[in-house]
């Protein structure tokens, strides 16, 4: 990972990690209506830029845009939720393979201060920051990895997979997620790549694994959910104009 300074955000760009940020966190819900208009409006920006950001969610896989143009979060089936997770466990397998491999001791840091967050959001009982957390630990991994390509394809899958559970899962308890982690931090440091995709792998069987439950949170209007991400991206673009 890199020291520089990190480039200027675009207008569009802030609006896609927003919205992608949103529906990580499950604040955007599956099927939830993306509006351009609506959406303009929440982020104050033209519907050709929100157009290209919804562009972009759609491609990799979380967003869906009907024959009217009209876009939804995308609402994953059981069939393709499994097909995820088969193709998740083999990326996950590879990445900390590739870690336990070639482990460098500055792995650990960025590592280690990701888990600790973690501990924090779960401390708090920050629910939504604690699913968003957890699943960009396995984003972390990727991009140490170095590999622009495996790292591409993790943040895709970690993304679709965020949205399976949204609509299938059962929550599972941070405590587990926190060793899990812990655990596999220890298995490649040790340069153990065996133990290291064992610990993935049944780290991703047991997601994969969680009971359906019944959605029982209360409905908010799109303006409303995304008042705290809009806000953001706001501030991101005026700094850069």
């Amino acid at each position: 990972m890199s020291d520089s300074p990190a480039a200027p955000v675009s207008r569009g760009d802030g609006i896609y990690l927003a919205l992608r940020e949103a529906i990580m966190e499950s604040a955007l819900a599956p099927e939830t209506k993306l509006p351009e208009d609506a959406l303009g409006k929440s982020f104050g920006a033209s519907r050709t830029i929100v157009r290209a950001a919804l562009a972009r969610l759609a491609a990799e896989g979380l967003v869906e845009v009907g024959k009217t143009k009209s876009a939804r979060v995308a609402h994953p089936g059981r069939d393709e939720a499994r097909e995820v997770f088969t193709v998740r466990r083999a990326l996950e397998r590879a990445t900390v393979a590739l870690l336990a491999d070639g482990w460098s001791p500055s792995y650990a840091e960025p590592i280690r201060a990701h888990i600790e967050a973690e501990a924090r959001a779960s401390a708090d009982a920050d629910h939504k920051l604690s699913v968003r957390l957890g699943a960009e630990f396995h984003i972390l991994l990727a991009e140490l990895t170095g590999n622009r390509l495996l790292l591409r394809h993790i943040n895709e899958i970690v993304g679709r997979s965020t949205l399976i559970l949204a609509v299938y899962g059962a929550a599972h308890p941070q405590a587990d997620s926190l060793r899990e982690h812990e655990e596999l931090l220890e298995a490649m440091a040790a340069g153990d790549a065996a133990r290291a995709e064992g610990i993935v792998d049944r780290h991703i069987q047991s997601v994969e694994g969680r009971a359906l439950i019944p959605d029982d949170t209360v409905e908010r209007s799109l303006d409303e959910v995304l008042a705290p991400y809009s806000s953001g991206a706001r501030t991101t673009a005026s700094r850069r104009g």
